[in-house]
């Protein structure tokens, strides 16, 4: 595993994406969107219905965040990853309708790593225990569709250099796993 940062701008292109392995740190730029738990059920039942998402799948990526309210003159609060196998039953359908990216915490199920290798995308982690410093990459934030969910609206966020680690490829490559087999010790 290669040590490495590569600058990535939204929408992602799928020979980007294709080209990432685990273990490379990323700084992304764009728009990336959040949705959380409630979101995804709703997006399901659009999509059962034949009616269009709030957001635009294609090349993009989904921030699992429930973002702390702003404090004056910030675009948003402390925005910390939430913890990603909460969306596992929903996220297969979304890379096969464009989804490029997911941000969270934790691992992922074998259903959302196949997806991944089906769709050429990537599960990226942001660094859980560091949401003040990630809300400083996020230079607006607008809540886009259902504002009653609160802090789990889903919204529209323009970032720069936002930070993430890639821990499952397009490859089948699993960080979570050959992490813990590189620095695991022999007797």
């Amino acid at each position: 595993m290669e040590d490495k940062t590569i600058r990535l701008s939204t929408p992602l292109d799928e020979d980007i994406t294709a080209s990432l392995t685990i273990g490379d740190r990323v700084l992304i730029s764009g728009v990336i969107y959040t949705a959380r738990d409630s979101a995804h059920k709703r997006f399901f039942e659009l999509l059962d219905k034949g009616e269009e998402l709030p957001i635009p799948l294609k090349g993009q990526i989904i921030y699992f965040v429930g973002p702390t309210p702003a404090k004056p003159g910030r675009a948003i609060g402390s925005a910390g990853p939430t913890t990603s196998g909460r969306m596992d039953a929903y996220t297969p359908r979304l890379l096969d309708l464009g989804l490029k990216a997911t941000i969270g915490k934790g691992q992922r199920s074998d259903e959302v790593k196949e997806a991944l290798i089906r769709n050429k995308a990537v599960y990226l982690m942001a660094v859980g225990g560091a949401a003040a410093l990630i809300a400083r990459s996020i230079k607006s934030s607008e809540v886009i569709a259902y504002p009653e969910f609160g802090a789990e609206a889903v919204r529209k966020m323009e970032v720069v250099d936002f930070p993430a680690i890639v821990v499952n490829d397009s490859k089948g490559g699993d960080l979570f796993v050959e992490g813990v087999t590189k620095y695991r010790k022999t007797s």
